[in-house]
């Protein structure tokens, strides 16, 4: 089973390198690393050179934003699955995407997921947040329940099926796609209750107060829009956050 994997990057010459040797260290070789830089001026596109794997292509060009790119990953991607890896992101163990194939061993599941640790940006071995992730269930969408969308792989049948990234959201685009994956689309999904992936704190819809807010307002259109529920909805989502802050362990 080939994993494709996505790294969509601008200007992240000092977290780069260490997202594409999480990967490269992953005891599964059976996968390929699509890297679509936006045209990075600072120094990423050097440190990518720097880092010779024959399964890492790299694609330069400008693109509208990270969804724009991650769909031209998807355009590009040969594996049966398809998975992200954020230029900001590592692997929580070399063993990640080999328990993702072995769910997926499995041919009725289409997708699989797991924890999310949220780690500071100046001290990856400091954890801000754990996302705890549960068992998915279809009534859990309308309680504001999503999967961590860096830990999710799907099977490509599901992307052919239902679309990839609505690029009209500029910064929900991942939960427009849950909501389609795994509300109309009904996707069977395997959830692994350990953490997969360390994130750095500092994301595009928490930068500033301004994101917070289109957050909010494209969260709600993604839940109208595929008909999972409305501003219960939305309230109930951010209000799971605040236990994530709750559950900290050290880093291992």
């Amino acid at each position: 089973m080939k994993i494709s994997v996505i790294t969509a990057v601008h200007n992240r010459a000092d977290t780069i390198a260490d997202a594409v040797t999480s990967l490269q260290a992953q005891s599964y070789a059976s996968f390929e690393h699509l890297v679509v830089d936006g045209g990075s001026t600072d120094g990423t596109l050097e440190v990518l050179a720097r880092i010779e794997d024959p399964r890492m292509s790299v694609i330069s060009e400008p693109d509208e934003g990270i969804y724009d790119a991650i769909n031209k990953g998807l355009a590009a991607a040969s594996g049966e699955v398809i998975g992200l890896m954020h230029a900001d992101d590592v692997y929580a163990s070399p063993q990640v995407l080999e328990n993702v194939a072995g769910a997926l061993a499995n041919p009725d599941i289409e997708a699989v997921y797991g924890d999310l640790e949220y780690v500071s940006a100046r001290d990856p071995d400091r954890i801000i947040r754990h996302w705890r992730a549960s068992e998915f269930a279809p009534g859990k969408l309308r309680r504001g329940w999503m999967p961590p969308h860096p830990t999710l792989y799907v099977r490509r049948s599901v992307i052919d099926r239902w679309g990839g990234y609505d690029t009209s959201y500029r910064i929900a685009a991942d939960y427009d796609a849950v909501l389609r994956w795994f509300g109309q689309g009904q996707v069977r999904a395997a959830y692994i209750p350990e953490v997969l992936v360390r994130m750095r704190m500092g994301g595009e819809s928490n930068r500033s107060l301004g994101n917070i807010v289109r957050k909010s307002r494209e969260d709600y259109r993604a839940l109208k829009t595929n008909r999972v529920g409305g501003l219960g909805t939305l309230a109930l989502k951010n209000l799971g956050k605040m236990r994530q802050f709750l559950v900290k362990r050290p880093c291992s």
